[in-house]
C-alpha cells in the first residue's frame, strides 16, 4: 500500500465518520461503528507516519507494517 492509497483510505474513513456523526436521527446507533472508524484512522495515520519516517532516514517505506490497535491506541495515553 502506498502513501496515496493510505491517504485515500483515510479520506473515505473520515467521510463515513462525518456522515454517521451527522445522522441526527439516531446517533447512538452508530457509536460502535464510529469507535471502529476512529481506531482504523489511528492505524492508517500511524502507518503513514512510519512510511514517512523510514523514507526520511533512508529506509524502504514499504517495510512499514500496520500495527495492532492496542499498540496504536497506547500512543495517545
Amino acid at each position: 500500500m502506498d502513501d496515496k492509497t493510505i491517504l485515500q483510505h483515510i479520506t473515505e474513513l473520515v467521510d463515513e465518520e462525518r456522515r454517521l456523526r451527522n445522522d441526527a436521527a439516531r446517533p447512538e446507533q452508530h457509536t460502535e461503528r464510529i469507535r471502529h472508524l476512529e481506531e482504523q484512522l489511528d492505524q492508517c495515520w500511524d502507518l503513514l507516519r512510519q512510511r514517512r519516517a523510514k523514507r526520511e532516514f533512508g529506509d524502504e517505506a514499504d517495510e512499514a507494517k500496520p500495527r495492532d490497535i492496542g499498540t496504536v491506541e497506547r500512543y495517545e495515553n
